[in-house]
């Protein structure tokens, strides 16, 4: 029997089971042994044809490199949300095409991610209309939508949504997200939202999401947050000042006192205000800042409140910015047990404070004002992007002598591989330089990975 007739004698279920497991061009040459040639659409049609009545599929991706019909593409769509068992749908496309909601709906979907040119359009449903009532996960990569309201739809009419996740990075294309995120059942949401050339999108950021326990945002400081983060645990945020801040935003406040550096310095500068977002976040027990976040919490938080609840803390430094906010953060850390830090090296400033080594000389002169490190109740300290620099290991020296606290450090060492017959010597000679290094707890031991 020759291959065309084992492969025609396939029952249409497990034929197109088949070839939706295949690569593309396999599946392409398979078609054509079991019926003649195919070109990527009448191959779709046709495997879509074979599972149109299979409970098999549970998993549909659908990636349009090349333009092609717009009716068909929907029909595609439309087939696989029709064939009743579907968990998972993933669109892409390179074109622009519509999707036409009045069909956009399933009960049986969990997983649902639409990239790029695909944008829902068309007729909504009733007001609290469901689209997806089993949906737990929605991902949008660059999505636009035909109308404003389309998207507050989109996510209402998700009533079991758990995670969210919004890419919106810097495009040709004006923002599509507003700023607002409704749902009571959201547990996790990751949002990148990245346009400077729209502030007009940032004039007003909302979230009511009160069971949300998971926070990863990424854009431009907003005018105002507005934010019901009752359930939050854990946020990590990148959120970036419209212009770089220099040494002379700090000297307007150089005179002033340490403790009050949120609140005054916001004053001088501009409406932009981070502090209803900052307060909702102080019941969370863990919190990653970005450098960016550092600066943008000293500039425009107006008052920074207590985290009674944080343990874990963890910010990235940036040789061109600064730690302004890191005494205050700490001494707003009660109860913090663990610090994470992303590389040591960040800009010199006169508004450090005492929780790194370029507090000015005047400061360090002053008697009976207690370090910000000595009050500290941090027991394990990571410091990844370690290169043994002097500076750098001055900042590790400082962090033992005052962690009275500390049991475990954990350095990360970076050498340069460019001298691969120095590296095993380079890495000796930094792990020695650190273990050396006097501490303040009795109990601390040094790790390295």
């Amino acid at each position: 029997m020759g291959s065309r007739d084992l492969i025609s004698s396939l029952p249409d279920e497990v034929l197109g089971k088949i070839l939706s497991f295949l690569p593309t061009h396999i599946a392409l040459d398979l078609s054509d042994a079991s019926g003649g040639p195919l070109g990527f659409p009448e191959f779709v049609d046709k495997t879509l044809a074979l599972l149109k009545n299979s409970s098999l599929i549970k998993t549909f991706h659908l990636n349009c490199e090349h333009r092609h019909e717009d009716s068909r593409v929907d029909g595609w769509i439309r087939t696989a949300l029709e064939l009743g068992f579907l968990e998972e749908l993933r669109l892409e496309t390179v074109g622009m095409y519509s999707i036409e909601t009045e069909f956009f709906t399933s009960n049986t979907l969990v997983d649902l991610t639409i990239c790029d040119g695909f944008y829902p359009d068309g007729r909504l449903p009733p007001a609290g209309g469901v689209f997806f009532p089993a949906l737990k996960r929605l991902s949008l990569f660059s999505v636009a939508f035909a109308d404003c309201a389309m998207y507050d739809d989109l996510v209402l009419g998700c009533p079991v949504l758990e995670e969210l996740f919004l890419h919106y990075p810097d495009d040709s294309n004006p923002p599509a997200w507003t700023g607002d995120v409704s749902s009571s059942s959201i547990e996790r949401l990751t949002i990148i939202h990245h346009y400077p050339d729209y502030r007009e999108a940032y004039e007003f950021v909302s979230f009511t999401t009160p069971s949300l326990l998971y926070l990863d945002y990424s854009g431009y400081v907003a005018d105002q947050y507005d934010v019901d983060f009752d359930s939050l645990v854990e946020a990590r945020l990148d959120i970036r000042p419209w212009e770089a801040f220099t040494d002379e935003h700090d000297d307007r406040s150089d005179s002033e006192d340490d403790d009050s550096d949120s609140e005054d310095d916001a004053d001088s500068f501009s409406s932009w205000d981070v502090t209803g977002l900052v307060t909702k976040i102080s019941n969370i027990k863990t919190l990653h800042l970005s450098s960016d976040s550092l600066e943008v919490f000293h500039f425009y938080c107006r008052s920074m409140p207590v985290f009674h609840n944080l343990l874990t803390l963890s910010f990235e430094s940036d040789k061109e910015k600064g730690w302004q906010v890191v005494p205050l953060l700490l001494n707003s850390s009660p109860n913090l047990e663990t610090l994470v830090i992303k590389g040591l090296v960040h800009k010199v400033t006169n508004r450090c404070g005492d929780a790194c080594i370029c507090i000015p000389k005047k400061k360090k002169k002053e008697e009976g004002v207690p370090c910000c490190l000595s009050t500290c109740q941090v027991k394990m300290l990571t410091v990844s992007g370690y290169l043994g620099t002097c500076r750098e290991r001055k900042q590790i020296s400082h962090f033992l002598a005052n962690l009275k606290c500390l049991e475990t450090v954990k350095v990360g060492v970076e050498v340069d591989n460019q001298q691969e017959n120095h590296v095993h010597k380079r890495y000796i000679g930094i792990i020695n330089a650190l273990i050396k290094l006097p501490r303040v707890s009795p109990n601390c031991q040094i790790q390295f990975f």
